[in-house]
């Protein structure tokens, strides 16, 4: 990892020492990402490689309360080593939060009381939308796309995290 301030770069920063920096860092190897795509009845969860290049599914978990909830994610994103949480915002037309995305903030917050790892919010726009797109191209059939759609949603915010923060090279 490099840590970025004003002045200078600092190769192999720890990661864990972001938050008590406040240095602003971008990953460029060994830190892994848990993304969230939190629903009113599911949250599906997807965890990046070491080198966040990949977005793989990790699980589905049933919600239960806010806290709760909050504090499974937390401990499956310690499990797994994550170094960041990136939690799926939803936006009305406005580009104000809906009331998913209000939801979203609030377990955000929730989460940030659970955890040392940083917490932010990604605009999760068409997340569902291309989780389903894509169960179609895999050749899913209709009986089987029937189903919740939050694992593969959490791959599609991640992904979308991870294209829009790789390292510039050259």
């Amino acid at each position: 990892m490099v840590a970025v301030d004003a002045n200078c770069a600092v190769p192999h920063f720890r990661r864990d020492s972001i938050k008590e920096t406040g240095i602003v860092a971008y990953q460029e190897n060994d830190m892994r990402i848990l993304a969230v795509d939190h629903g009113e009845k599911h949250i599906g969860l997807a965890i990046s490689d070491p080198t966040a290049t990949i977005a793989s599914p990790l699980r589905v978990i049933k919600h239960v309360s806010r806290l709760m909830d909050a504090a499974q994610v937390a401990n499956l994103a310690s499990e797994n080593e994550a170094a960041l949480i990136v939690i799926g915002q939803s936006f009305d037309e406005e580009g104000k939060p809906n009331l998913a995305g209000r939801r979203a903030a609030k377990f955000a917050e929730a989460l940030k009381e659970q955890t040392h790892i940083p917490v932010i919010l990604w605009d999760e726009a068409f997340s569902t939308q291309d989780a389903r797109a894509t169960r179609i191209e895999m050749g899913v059939s209709r009986k089987k796309r029937a189903g919740h759609l939050d694992e593969l949603a959490a791959v599609m915010i991640l992904k979308s995290y991870l294209d829009a923060n790789k390292p510039m090279v050259g």
